[in-house]
């Protein structure tokens, strides 16, 4: 809706027939944003390679578990020299990628890619209410054109040409926000949440930089900015999720019944997989993994976090422990 109010013919793929047909007849999305109608550039179609013919930017918000799949079957249909924009939050679960690391292996290196990423709960976007993210990519220009591309009066957008830090950052909050959803289930007072959220960048940091990412990233917009709205905001999927878990339900019953993707569910265990890798300590996300996997109550996840060793609040000298 936010590009083609922009003044871009934009195509919106759904892999539901049904809902494209409804969205159709409607001029809305009855079941994500129903009271949002349609700006008039934007149609809706069932096949993916229709939605990206002839097509110069390929924005993907495909769950990061989708991602292959999709982006596999659309590969043919893809115009010469399309840019492809990233706004997934997440990693893939068996292999441990990146987005854009993904969508290079997928596309075979052949299109530019940029990825979007920063505090913006869509809904606000599409009700035009101010919203500033960051987007990277290795290609100065490449992220100037999504720049130009996509600014409005309500999108501002932020160049940088480190896409880890980026991408590290928007997947690893959503971890964050599972556990700062637990505080608020359990009534840990505001004390524990700013806490939390402090050691959470840091934890953040730590990974992102082992993975070649600049510290100073992750306290802009794609760190520090999607922190604070994740672990804060009511409209927050995987802060949601935390306060279920703090509540006692069990996990796949939250899951089923909410209508979009918590990322964070999926994050936790392939960022622990990352940080083992590189040496990382993530003291936050193993017990939210403990959580996740029904191993760990909430609260004693939070116990066992608290009595941790203590340590220095500095991380100089390339200490990467918690």
């Amino acid at each position: 809706m936010h590009l083609a109010r922009a003044g871009h013919t934009t195509r919106l793929w759904a892999r539901d027939p049904a809902l494209v047909a409804d969205m159709q007849a409607r001029r809305a999305n009855a079941v994500y944003l129903p009271d949002v109608p349609f700006p008039p550039g934007l149609e809706t179609t069932a096949s993916v390679a229709d939605a990206v013919a002839g097509a110069d930017l390929v924005v993907c918000t495909v769950p990061s578990h989708g991602v292959r799949a999709v982006m596999t079957e659309a590969a043919p249909a893809l115009e010469r020299g399309a840019i492809l924009v990233s706004a997934t939050k997440g990693l893939e679960l068996d292999t441990f990628l990146r987005m854009s690391e993904l969508l290079d292996e997928v596309l075979r290196r052949a299109h530019p890619i940029a990825v979007v990423s920063g505090p913006s709960f869509a809904a606000e976007l599409a009700r035009q209410l101010p919203t500033a993210v960051c987007v990277a990519s290795v290609d100065p220009a490449v992220a100037e054109r999504v720049q130009a591309g996509f600014r409005s009066p309500s999108l501002r957008l932020y160049a940088s040409e480190d896409v880890v830090g980026v991408e590290i950052g928007g997947a690893t909050k959503n971890v964050i926000a599972i556990a700062a959803g637990v505080v608020e289930g359990l009534g840990l007072g505001q004390n524990a949440l700013a806490a939390l959220m402090t050691r959470g960048l840091a934890e953040m940091s730590r990974l992102a930089t082992a993975l070649g990412a600049r510290r100073e990233t992750l306290a802009g917009l794609a760190g520090l900015g999607d922190l604070v709205l994740t672990c804060t905001g009511a409209l927050s999927r995987n802060r949601h999720v935390g306060i279920e878990l703090a509540r006692g339900r069990p996990l796949q019953e939250i899951v089923g019944s909410m209508k979009m993707v918590a990322e964070g569910v999926k994050t936790t265990h392939a960022a622990l997989a990352l940080g083992s890798r590189h040496g990382v300590e993530l003291p936050i996300t193993t017990q939210m993994h403990e959580v996740l996997e029904g191993r760990k109550d909430a609260k004693t996840a939070v116990v066992d976090l608290m009595l941790r060793p203590q340590r220095a609040e500095s991380e100089a000298g390339g200490r990467i422990a918690g």
